[in-house]
């Protein structure tokens, strides 16, 4: 694309270029506007390059000569340009730490700084389109220069992409913003509330409580126990767990100040109060008003002073002096006010672990009390920046379905494979069919800095979580470098049933943290030990997750999830019609079945476009012969009539199906 770009506006100047989940991008910078009626002439040279076969040649080179070819313009350009240097890649080559290796990438006339890899050759290249066209900062500051960023697809055949278009047709169908606001879910309301800050309306809600239910049902019957815990906590928490100051001090909200009040500091803001006061009182007795001294054309600290002293300078000798007795005061007690005791830092709690790791800490623990499961809905704050906001997918609250298991070494096995085993029935609760297990491990030239300084614990624990896996024939994938910071992880990967990736959920493993917050138990020789901690998410937070099924039903959600379960349509307003319903309503309800009724006068095929437009997933046709024959006729949505049965066969048969969570 680069090369193409260059054939028709040599003088581009590229940043970067790199992979994206599905596609890739490069951002330039041109006087050219590119839009999408360029894409033909952009695509018509890739395809030149295509068929000139070019050899992607992969070469490394020293900083110098990177720096003198970058100078000389040649870097991301088909020559050198002289006068006119490579200056985003300048700005690229600053990055990389020094001792790093250095590489190019050669591919025709075209030279770039690159990493790789890629395909052999451009010939290899099967099927491509350019998609869409958006504005971008470098390096993502503002302060930097705008570009221009130009994304684009590539397949090993046109049938790959052909059913990549298909799926991304179906994505926008299935968004979940759009079914979200057409089935009242959730709002957003960025003026009162702020931008990724969920509101859950009550259909939301209903999905959210079912959704919680389930998690309840499965812990306890895994034996985990649940907590509750505060929505923020002193700096020194995340100080002591690692995540302050630096690791995680970008992802939090900024600390709130709060000054404690013992019974000296209560007495310094009182004297304060009383102080202040008597300043006003003072002031009026200069014939001034507060306001004067802060508004006006004429405003300034030295003309206000002089006013004051003239004012002062005014009074007789005694008032003087009451005068300025109350001005030493009041300074003597802001100057120690402000030196008594530095304000406490709260932050909100952006993940629950280091709360569980205070809970375990809260009591003696012995060998017998392991494993311990402490389980929580947890509410958390995340500051992801405003541009990285996507409707539930990325937002500031979350809910989370987290749990901490403390252990010994010797149950890790069995609590990891647990845990993995509880992913795999929800994946059969949910139909997701396609998931994969992402082994990220750490990456041994980082220790210290990306990861916890624990060499033999790295290797020790990967090794632990490796075995699991192989053992349990758990499809899993490993990835170096991509672990948490205390230990390795899973991240849970699944596709909707339109092929669409998600990362849904995360199983971790902890072997530092717990160290940090001194949490012991007496093991059988009367000897304290750390125990391991496993953090584990496996319905990951609320919003991600209904995000996520929204889009995998497509709003059409399983009878016990959906959050209108039954509705009862009367044939007309028949007093006895709706006599003979409303039994049935009532029954369900009483049953916690989410059962509501349309007994208006409107057409019965009104009634019913109406239910389908909501997504209603059982509909109870009453008319005079059902009510004759002590029956209902049944119609689900999206597949229609399903015949009239008893009316009691049909209650009982609604509530196994939401009993037993059928799909």
């Amino acid at each position: 694309m680069a090369t193409a770009i260059l054939r028709l506006w040599p003088e581009a100047q590229f940043a970067s270029g790199p992979p994206v989940e599905n596609g890739f991008y490069y951002d330039v910078e041109l006087g050219h506007r590119i839009s999408p009626e360029d894409f033909g002439n952009i695509e018509a040279e890739m395809k030149k390059e295509i068929k000139a076969n070019h050899l992607f040649e992969r070469m490394t080179v020293t900083r110098e000569q990177a720096m003198k070819d970058a100078q000389s313009g040649r870097l991301g350009a088909l020559a050198e340009r002289p006068g006119n240097p490579s200056k985003f890649k300048l700005g690229n080559l600053a990055d990389i730490p020094e001792g790093e290796e250095i590489t190019y990438f050669r591919n025709g006339d075209f030279i770039d700084l690159c990493a790789g890899p890629h395909v052999m050759r451009t010939g290899n290249i099967g099927a491509f389109k350019l998609t869409t066209v958006a504005s971008a900062y470098y390096k993502g500051d503002e302060k930097n220069p705008q570009l221009q960023r130009i994304y684009g697809t590539a397949f090993k055949n046109k049938t790959e992409m052909e059913a990549y278009f298909k799926m991304v047709e179906e994505a926008k169908k299935r968004d979940h913003r759009k079914i979200g606001q057409e089935m009242h879910l959730f709002a957003m309301d960025t003026e009162y509330v702020g931008p990724g800050l969920p509101l859950w309306l009550p259909k939301g809600g209903a999905i959210l409580e079912e959704l919680e239910k389930l998690a309840k049902e499965t812990e306890f019957a895994a034996g985990y126990v649940r907590v509750k815990t505060p929505h923020i906590a002193k700096e020194k928490m995340y100080l002591t767990s690692g995540h302050l100051p630096v690791l995680y001090k970008d992802s939090m909200f900024p600390p709130m100040e709060l000054r404690e009040e013992g019974e000296g500091q209560a007495f310094i803001n009182e004297l304060k109060r009383a102080l202040d006061d008597a300043m006003q009182t003072a002031i009026r007795e200069l014939g001034l008003r507060t306001e004067d001294l802060v508004k006006g054309e004429d405003f300034s600290v030295e003309k206000q002073g002089e006013v004051i002293r003239t004012r002062i300078g005014q009074q007789s000798d005694e008032k003087r002096r009451w005068i300025e007795q109350i001005a030493r005061d009041k300074f003597t007690t802001d100057v120690f006010l402000a030196s008594f005791k530095e304000p406490e830092r709260y932050y909100l709690k952006a993940m629950n672990c280091p709360h569980h790791h205070r809970i375990f800490a809260a009591e003696p623990r012995s060998y017998r009390d392991l494993p311990l499961r402490l389980a929580e809905y947890g509410c958390n704050y995340r500051y992801e920046q405003s541009g990285e906001l996507f409707g539930l997918m990325r937002v500031r609250s979350l809910n989370m379905n987290d749990a901490h298991i403390y252990c010994a070494p010797e149950q890790f096995a069995e609590e990891f494979n647990a845990v993995n085993e509880m992913y795999l029935k929800y994946f059969k609760i949910f139909g997701i069919e396609k998931h994969v297990m992402r082994f990220s491990t750490h990456d041994p030239a980082k220790l210290g800095q990306k990861f916890v300084n624990e060499p033999a614990l790295w290797v020790q624990t990967e090794n632990m979580v490796r075995e699991v896996l192989k053992s349990s024939g758990i499809n899993y994938v490993e990835v170096p470098n991509e672990a948490a910071f205390y230990g390795p992880k899973i991240d849970v990967q699944v596709w909707s049933v339109i092929g669409r990736e998600f990362t849904l959920a995360t199983n971790q493993v902890d072997f530092a943290v717990p160290a940090r917050f001194g949490l012991v138990y007496r093991d059988r020789d009367n000897v304290d030990k750390t125990p391991l901690c496993i953090h584990r998410a496996p319905l990951g937070t609320h919003e991600r997750f209904i995000g996520f099924l929204i889009e995998h039903y497509a709003g059409n959600f399983p009878l016990w999830l959906a959050p209108d379960q039954v509705r009862l349509l009367t044939i007309g307003d028949d007093p006895k019609l709706i006599d003979y319903a409303r039994p049935i309503l009532a029954e369900l309800r009483a049953h916690q079945v989410r059962a509501e009724a349309d007994f208006s006068a409107d057409k019965i095929n009104g009634k019913v476009l109406r239910a389908e437009e909501a997504r209603v997933h059982t509909m109870l046709v009453i008319g005079p012969r059902d009510m004759e024959a002590s029956q209902v006729s049944v119609r689900l949505h999206g597949k229609g009539h399903q015949g009239a049965k008893a009316k009691g066969e049909v209650i009982a048969g609604l509530l196994q199906a939401i009993k037993e969570r059928r799909a």
